[in-house]
Order: structure tokens, then sequence, then C-alpha cells
């Protein structure tokens, strides 16, 4: 017997849909990029359909792929809506990159489109006659810069905007149809790219958003706050916040360039409440100048692509900002935990409170995590034992574009390996490491971002990395390099003292505290504001031996 009713809706999980309930319950939210522009919700839709019917007018159609290189702005949001909803994929060009590795990522998803910030024309002129793909070219310039004289180039966004109807029919298709993709910045070989489809980004929005929004107190985000990414719209769609942002129908900001004056002074004019970014960039706005005359009391802050250290939490928090962690990667979509402060965790002090904020967090629905030995069993959720973290979810990339030996490697056993080291506490996932950066000193492990959390905590310390060197005795003996904050002044000994007092306290051993601690005027990162560990441990590969 067929119950179904012959004209019955099979509802896709479609990006299109998105716009469902903001448009009506939202549409005359603001969307602001920099100083410069302000559109609604309403206006922000019409211009979706504007671009997509310039993407078509110029030849965009199912199946093929765009690619995109700008700062965070209004044009970035839009192309996440209007290119996927053509049936199109959306590639987001990591623009950190170096030439070449654009040239790669860009001949690797070979886009036929190509949409460009006038700020990049340097590079785009120094790889153009390399690329494979590439017919067309459509210009942005913030500053009116003029447009190239080169083969290929369409016009300029705005006055091709201009020109088209906001009227596009966007049909329905197969949510698993391709929506996105991008380049894993991997720290061996040539970037990775991931991909995700309509009904990954779907479902990653809605879960993210259940999550983020049931926080008990405070690390959650509201129909009441004001959303600004500092999480660059090429890294793992901004983290997929922006999808969610437009579900609860919130203001949002969009600040270009990543300036810290600059950022700070969006904060404080559009009433900014809630963010995301890296430590780096939370510790640049911190002790930015201009930090001392913005008041960031009940700003929001989720901390992600590196573990949150201690330091960078208290000092946070001194300011009034509800910083919290959150756990994923590029290959995750990339939401999988979050580290809010639920009423059951032990909040007794503040130093209670500080460690759980700097957790990995909770797995957010639908997320399956496990921490599990070299046979694939699960480890204790003891609080202490630790197994390497792998994951089930229905967001996560099934492989690796036009890499069928690491995609496969990254699927072993039917879950997604993360090559991150942690353990469970009270339902709350520890990272202690990447695999690839565990310490092995004299027969004993170390963490090194344990080490890096201690350190974090001496009050001079702005920025630490530590990593492992070799040691003809021990085997590999950890090295540290700190950024002290400004005006402040770092020595070796002071630091090794500190460390030593976590050692009478049993926290860490003795084979814990580096050999040597170096001082520094800024550490290596990477492409996306994480610490670049491969480039430290071929810079000080031969750092003096261990006595």
């Amino acid at each position: 017997m067929n119950d179904h009713a012959d004209n019955a809706y099979a509802f896709p999980l479609l990006i299109r849909h998105l716009w469902n309930a903001p448009l009506v319950r939202s549409p005359d939210q603001e969307i602001i990029y920099r100083d410069m522009n302000r559109f609604t919700y309403r206006e922000l839709r019409q211009r979706v359909g504007r671009l997509a019917n310039v993407l078509r007018s110029v030849g965009v159609g199912f199946g093929d792929t765009v690619a995109i290189m700008d700062w965070d702005s209004h044009r970035y949001l839009e192309s996440f809506y209007a290119v996927p909803m053509m049936g199109a994929t959306l590639q987001m060009v990591n623009i950190r990159l170096s030439p070449d590795q654009i040239l790669y990522t860009l001949n690797h998803a070979a886009p036929g489109t190509l949409i460009v910030n006038s700020e990049f024309l340097g590079i785009l002129d120094e790889i153009r006659d390399r690329l494979t793909s590439i017919k067309r070219f459509i210009w942005i310039s913030d500053e009116g810069a003029s447009m190239p004289e080169w083969p290929g180039f369409e016009g300029e966004y705005e006055s091709l905007l201009a020109w088209e109807s906001p009227n596009f029919a966007f049909h329905d298709f197969d949510e698993n149809t391709r929506a996105t993709t991008f380049y894993t910045t991997g720290t061996t070989g040539d970037p990775k790219g991931v991909f995700f489809s309509h009904r990954q980004l779907v479902l990653h929005t809605l879960a993210t958003m259940a999550a983020f929004c049931s926080g008990a107190d405070g690390q959650r985000i509201h129909r009441g706050d004001v959303y600004m990414p500092i999480t660059p719209m090429f890294h793992v769609h901004a983290w997929g916040l922006p999808y969610v942002a437009l579900q609860l129908g919130v203001k949002q900001v969009y600040p270009g360039r990543y300036m810290p004056e600059a950022l700070l002074a969006l904060i404080e004019k559009e009433g900014v409440t809630f963010s995301h970014c890296v430590p780096t960039l939370l510790q640049m706005l911190l002790t930015s100048p201009k930090s001392a005359d913005v008041d960031l009391r009940g700003w929001k802050v989720v901390i992600g692509g590196s573990a949150l250290p201690v330091g960078l939490a208290r000092q946070a928090c001194e300011r009034g900002v509800d910083v919290f962690g959150g756990y994923g990667m590029s290959e995750t979509c990339p939401v999988l935990s979050i580290a809010q402060l639920d009423p059951h965790l032990d909040l007794s002090d503040k130093e209670h409170e500080l460690a759980w904020r700097c957790k990995a967090g909770a797995p957010i629905p639908l997320v399956e995590l496990r921490t599990v030995d070299a046979d694939m069993q699960d480890v204790p959720a003891d609080g202490q034992t630790t197994g390497e973290v792998v994951v089930r979810s229905p967001w996560l990339t099934q492989g690796y574009t036009g890499n069928p030996a690491a995609s496969e490697k990254l699927w072993e056993g039917a879950y997604l390996h993360t090559q991150d080291v942690g353990y469970f506490d009270n339902g709350y996932l520890k990272i202690t490491d990447r695999i690839k950066d565990v310490i092995k000193s004299g027969g004993e492990w170390v963490s090194s971002l344990q080490i890096e959390d201690l350190l974090s905590q001496h009050p001079a310390v702005a920025e630490v990395a530590v990593i492992g060197v070799r040691d003809e005795k021990w085997g590999e003996r950890p090295l540290a390099v700190v950024v002290p904050k400004a005006g402040q002044a770092l020595a070796e000994s002071d630091l090794k003292a500190h460390l030593l007092h976590f050692v009478e306290q049993g926290i860490i051993s003795k084979y814990a505290v580096p050999a040597h601690i170096l001082v520094a005027s800024a550490i290596e990162k990477t492409s996306v504001g994480k610490l670049d560990k491969k480039a430290l441990r071929a810079r000080y590969a031969g750092a003096p031996p261990s006595s």
C-alpha cells in the first residue's frame, strides 16, 4: 500500500532552503561589510539572484566549479549561496598560500570561472599563464582599481550585478550534489581537496545551531546577538557559522581583511557579541593598543583551529570576554564539539572553570566521537587514558579529491581518523596532541599541548610553541619557543622555574620540562593562523643538545 499523496513534496536538504524562514522572519535585518556597505536580508537575497544570473550569463552551468579569491565580505557571503544554489560547486581559495600552492589548488579543482579581488592581482599575474581551466574572471575592487585588460575578464562585480535581474529560478536537485570544495593546509605534500554536499552543509547548520543555542548560561548564540566571523571565509566555510547566523536572523558584520584596530572598531561600533577565531587572533586583539579603549564585556568568542591555552582564556575572561573552545578540522565541515559550561560540571572555582572552557568540549548532535587504541578499541573514558580521536557524523568529507590512497587512510576502519590524541573527562574531550607532535623523551610520552598550556599561564608570555628535537641521550627532548607580552622581559630560568612548580604538584614529569626555552619576537604560523610546527622543527632542528 502506498500511503504517500501523489503531490507530497519530498523536501530535499538544499542550501537554497536556508533562506525560507529568514526572509519571512527577518527580511529587514542588516548585513554589513566593513564601514562601506549595509544590506537587508531581503536585499542580499536579491543580490544572490543577480549573482546567479551573472554566472549563468558567462557560461556557468550545473556541475561547474566557480572559485573565489576575496577577503571576508558580503560578496563572499553571496557566493556561499548563489553558486551552490545553481547546482555549481564553490571553490574557496586560500589566499594566504604561496602563489604556487594557489596555482596547484586552482588547477586541481579545475574551475572555469574565478571571482577575484584586485588585491590579489599580483598573485594572479604570476600564475595566470599556467592556469589550465579558468577561462573567465570577474573583477572585485573596493578601491575602484581598474580592471586588467586581459582576455577573459567579463566585467566588474557590482556593474555586472546591476545589469541583471534579482529573479533566478533556483530548482530542486539531488541533495547529495557537491556544493563546496577547498584545500587543506597540510604540513606535508600538496594541499588535499575536501568537498561537501548540500545535505551535509544543511545538516551541519542545523546541528551546529542546536548546539550553540542550547547553552545554559553564556557561550551561546541567540536571536539578539550581533555576529562577526574572524575566521576566514575560505577556511571551512568560516566554520559554518554564517549559515547559522542566517537561520537565526541576526545582524551580521563582515570585516574584510583582518586588522586588529579595524576589528575592534567594528566590535565597538556595531555592538558585536558573537565571534570565532584562532588563539593567535584573539591574542592580537587583546594586546592591541586600541583594545584598552573598547569595552569587550559580553563578547562571546569560540576558539578553534588550535587548543585554547589557559593563559589566554584567563586574559580574555579578565576583560569580560566569554571565551570557550571548540573542535573540528577541515575534513569535518568542521564542528564536532564545543566546550560550553554545562550545569553538571565542577565550576567550584575559576581554575576549574577555565579548565573546562579550554577543552575541545562535548560532541554536538549527530556526532559520534571515540578515543581508540591501535586496534580501534575504545580506551577508558577516565579523564586520563588517551587514544586517537576518530569520528562519524553526517557531514564529514567522504574523501580527498583525486587521492584514493589518502582517502582510504583517512577512513580506515570506517571512521574518519583525525590524527589527534585525546581523552574524555565527564563527557568532554580534551585534545592532548597531534599524533605527529607527541614527544617521546627517555621512554616517556610528553604532550606538547600541555606544556604550551602551562607556559601560557606565565604572566609575561603572549605566545608559546613546543616541539620535539632530536637528542642523542633521550631520543627527543621538548624545546619551547615563547613570545613575551609587549613591554615584558622573559628569562629562560624563570620559565623553567614556572614549569617546575607543576612538576612539584605532580601535574607533569621532569622529562616534560624543555631542555631549552627560546625567546623570540614571533612564532611561525600557517596560512590560517595555526602554529606551524613543521616550520619550527625545520628551523630549530640544530638546537643545542640537552645536558
